[in-house]
């Protein structure tokens, strides 16, 4: 125990004698002292230290990082949520589209594009049934790539042999990478038969697609062309009828829609939706097939006879109800291949630029009748006269109400009569439209006064579209009423300075001829629902009383005047009455290069009005003939008028004919042997001539002529043309003039042409002229009385 103690004494003196320690502390020492007694406490209970001082730890994850830390999760969640919305709202609809293409097969089911017909039942226009050749270029592959290399090349071969195609043109498509490749639309069967044993023979199943399709065919070709119109390659009409009335014609597609595989397979027992095409509808015109063949008929050879530049148009309408009979233009084209020019338009067609192909191409596929506005000339007195009589300012026959001196004399210009070599002088209005005597109509013209002009323009529908359902048709062109001086007043009465459709101007004519009464004209007959069955009759649309009652038959009167002892007696037809104006309007000092435009319109029968004919013929260059409507139109509505007044069932006026008392109607023997034919036709009381190199027993009449329902004394000649026969134009026609009917009637039938006769003492008039040719058979109707002068 003492040893302990002194132990530890030892150890403490030991410490107070090291280095650096004293019983006095030094000044360091003191310092360090007071450090430790500010930093530490000691307590005698414990040995733990407290420390007083802030902590300093670097393990912990401050506030502000946390807080940073959930900001950019919201932002990253709002961005997420941003990004569904955008797909659901704005892409959900394409990407849905895009879900059902992948996930289903949709295959169309084309609608069967509706017919067309005339108003007989006749088809203008039909769909048939056609195949599409397209191929799957993937799919047509070989075990290796050299055998894929060969087919594919065979296949090219193929093709372009079969349809004619260009090799590497066809090796191109079928080297595509594409799904699918069209070779060739509207292949017809025979086609398709070829294919399919040529795939037979060179055992080829996958890749090559036939699919049904639709062609467009017109049976009649150039008939009624420029108002039919045509389609292009997907069906859809591009001009006429066919692009004015598409929507009704085409139809809606029908599909199947079937599901497929991630490798784009049809799944095998699939739910299949089936929704059935509904086709287009059928639609019946107006038109009739033969008298549209009529019209052509005369105006092609109007056209060519007169040397007509730029053509012509004929509109044959019913007045009673605006139903359009007949419409042509001359040139025509074909339908069945509307991009190939036609005779006329082939003189000059490899000459032109690009775009003047197109423009011509344009041009001879519009309806002049619809599509060209003109100046109607002459013709347009007529309406003149109706404002007149209506507003009472004359009278028809006002003994010298009216006259002409040659010429009128407006502000500073002279307007010349077409015979100021020879003035009209004294005249009544029914005088001055018979000798469509302009300085009477400028005259008139005076006192209506251009407001009330203008108040019957608007009345008669000539400033505005007539809406008959045809395409492309235009307006016309009238200045306005605050722009009308003298000058014009006065040009205005007889038709020119300003354009109208003719289409317009023969409406505004058959509102005289119904009466006062004006009809909307109408393209449409009917519609038919071919799923259905159900027809839709288009009803005549009464536009407003124009005129009245009286005043129309005071003007047809004159009209009627006008055929038998003015400028309109070329129009005559025999055992019918006629009544008609001439036109010729001139072209203005700047476009002279337009040239005259002869025309001439008329109506018949003069009362109870059945159907009324306007010809327009633009430009006629021939000076044989001239250029007066009178002389080169006339003569053409009257054949035309001939074959259609019988066709139509109308009534002869047997007062006009003075051997109308042995007229015969020629029977239709169409379509029987030739022998039932001639029998027919000798118990008819007609001599026969036939032109066949068939069997008279078995073969059949495929034409005749004249045509059925035309009315000829007895013993007039019938030609009848076999089978495989067609009627030849080939007799000269001879100079009529000066006879009596008995040497004209031996004169014709000498050369097979019968004789239509009007009036009595010598001929003054035929329709056809000296040398023109025609078929054997062909009526020539002539007009015999003395040669009328014009008032004085």
């Amino acid at each position: 125990m003492d040893r302990n103690k002194k132990d530890l004494k030892n150890k403490h003196i030991h410490k107070s004698n090291t280095p650096n320690s004293s019983n006095h502390k030094t000044k360091d020492s003191n310092i360090k002292h007071h450090k430790i007694n500010a930093d530490t406490k000691i307590t005698k209970e414990s040995n733990i230290i407290n420390l007083n001082r802030k902590f300093d730890g670097t393990n912990l994850i401050y506030t502000s990082k946390l807080r940073n830390t959930f900001i950019v999760i919201v932002i990253l969640f709002i961005l997420l949520l941003g990004r569904i919305g955008y797909l659901q709202f704005v892409d959900g609809a394409y990407l849905t589209e895009l879900a059902y293409q992948q996930q289903t097969i949709n295959q169309i089911l084309s609608p069967k594009r509706g017919n067309i017909y005339d108003s007989t039942g006749k088809a203008l226009a039909i769909s048939a049934q056609v195949d599409t050749i397209t191929i799957n270029p993937t799919k047509i592959k070989g075990d290796s790539d050299e055998e894929t290399k060969t087919l594919k090349e065979t296949v090219a071969k193929g093709f372009s042999d079969i349809f004619g195609l260009d090799y590497n043109e066809t090796l191109e498509k079928v080297n595509s990478s594409a799904q699918v490749e069209t070779i060739v639309k509207k292949v017809e069967q025979e086609k398709v038969d070829e294919l399919e044993a040529w795939m037979e023979q060179n055992d080829i199943s996958v890749g090559i697609n036939i699919d049904e399709d639709n062609k467009r065919y017109y049976p009649y070709g150039d008939l009624a062309s420029s108002v039919i119109g045509f389609c292009g390659s997907d069906n859809q009409g591009l001009s006429g009828i066919e692009s004015k009335w598409d929507s009704v014609l085409t139809g809606t597609p029908g599909k199947i829609v079937s599901s497929k595989d991630s490798s784009q397979n049809e799944i095998p027992n699939a739910e299949e939706t089936y929704i059935s095409a509904e086709n287009g509808s059928d639609i019946t015109l107006t038109i009739d097939l033969n008298i549209q063949s009529i019209i052509e008929k005369y105006l092609e050879q109007a056209v060519e006879k007169y040397e007509c530049e730029d053509g012509g148009n004929v509109i044959v309408m019913n007045p009673q109800t605006g139903d359009i009979l007949g419409m042509a233009c001359y040139p025509d084209y074909d339908l069945n291949s509307p991009y190939t020019p036609n005779s006329t338009l082939a003189k000059t067609y490899d000459s032109l630029s690009d775009e003047e192909k197109n423009e011509a191409l344009y041009k001879m596929w519009a309806n002049k009748s619809v599509s060209d506005s003109y100046e109607p000339g002459s013709t347009f007195k007529i309406i003149t006269a109706s404002v007149a009589l209506e507003e009472g300012i004359t009278t028809t026959d006002k003994a010298g109400d009216f006259y002409c001196k040659g010429y009128e004399e407006v502000e500073d210009r002279i307007i010349n009569c077409w015979r100021n070599y020879n003035p009209h002088g004294s005249q009544t209005l029914r005088q001055a439209l018979c000798n469509s005597c302009n300085p009477a109509f400028i005259q008139l013209a005076q006192r209506i006064g251009a407001p009330t002009l203008y108040k019957y323009y608007q009345a008669f529908g000539l400033f505005e579209s007539t809406n008959s359902g045809l395409y492309g048709e235009q307006t016309s062109i009238f200045h306005d009423l605050d722009e009308i001086g003298p000058v014009e007043l006065a040009t205005y009465a007889f038709g020119q300075r300003f354009q109208v459709t003719p289409l317009q101007m023969i409406t505004a004519i058959s509102c005289v001829a119904n009466d006062g009464v004006l009809m909307k004209p109408n393209i449409i007959k009917s519609i038919t629902n071919t799923d259905t069955g159900a027809v839709t009759e288009t009803q005549p649309t009464e536009v407003r009383q124009v005129i009245s009652k009286t005043t129309a038959s005071q003007v047809k009167s004159m009209m009627e005047s006008v055929v038998l002892e003015g400028t309109g007696k070329n129009v005559s037809v025999s055992g019918y009455s006629i009544g008609g104006k001439s036109g010729t309007s001139e072209p203005t000092e700047a476009n002279k290069d337009d040239g005259y435009v002869s025309s001439f319109v008329a109506i018949s029968p003069v009362e109870d009005t059945q159907v009324v004919v306007l010809l327009t013929l633009y430009d006629p260059q021939n000076k044989k003939y001239g250029y007066q409507g009178g002389s080169v139109a006339a003569p053409v509505v009257s054949q035309m008028l001939t074959e259609i007044l019988p066709y139509l069932g109308v009534p002869s006026d047997a007062t006009n004919n003075e051997n109308s008392d042995d007229l015969i109607t020629v029977p239709d023997v169409r379509n029987k042997t030739i022998t039932e034919a001639k029998k027919i036709l000798s118990d008819a009381g007609f001599t026969c001539k036939v032109t066949s190199s068939g069997d008279e027993n078995s073969t059949l009449v495929a034409d005749q002529t004249p045509k059925p329902g035309a009315q000829l004394s007895s013993n007039s000649i019938i030609m009848l043309y076999g089978e495989g026969n067609t009627i030849a134009t080939s007799v000269s026609v001879p100079d009529l003039s000066g006879m009596n009917l008995s040497q004209a009637t031996n004169a014709l039938r000498s050369k097979n042409l019968n004789i239509s006769v009007t009036g009595s003492g010598i001929v003054t008039t035929q329709d056809y002229t000296k040398d023109e040719l025609v078929p054997e058979g062909t009526i020539i109707n002539v007009t015999l009385k003395p040669t009328l002068t014009d008032a004085h």
